[in-house]
């Protein structure tokens, strides 16, 4: 009985420890792809040719893409940390524009 007790308590807890051990899922270039053709793509243009100073470091980029930025005339980009776009995915996002061509 104490040899059945020990496993039925042991597979929740080998469980717990495989959920625990498994990486947070982080944005992959499919991603950034698609948040790009969706939400950046109409005003930036299919290569990110329009209104992105791809020369500018990665932080300052993501900073923009997060926080948004007042242009000098409409349109504005807006605050895509405020719509549910995550560090990572604006990260994976500025990586995504930089490699276009």
């Amino acid at each position: 009985m104490r040899k059945i007790a020990a496993a039925l308590i042991g597979i929740p807890l080998m469980a717990a420890a495989l959920l625990v051990s498994v990486p947070a899922r982080t944005a992959t270039d499919d991603d950034a792809a698609a948040i790009f053709n969706g939400k950046c793509k109409m005003c930036h243009g299919a290569t990110a040719e329009k209104k992105i100073d791809k020369t500018k470091a990665d932080d300052a980029l993501m900073q923009t893409i997060l926080d948004g930025k007042t242009a000098d005339k409409p349109p504005n980009m807006p605050a895509y940390k405020e719509k549910g776009l995550t560090p990572d995915q604006a990260k994976a996002l500025v990586t995504y524009i930089k490699s276009l061509q």
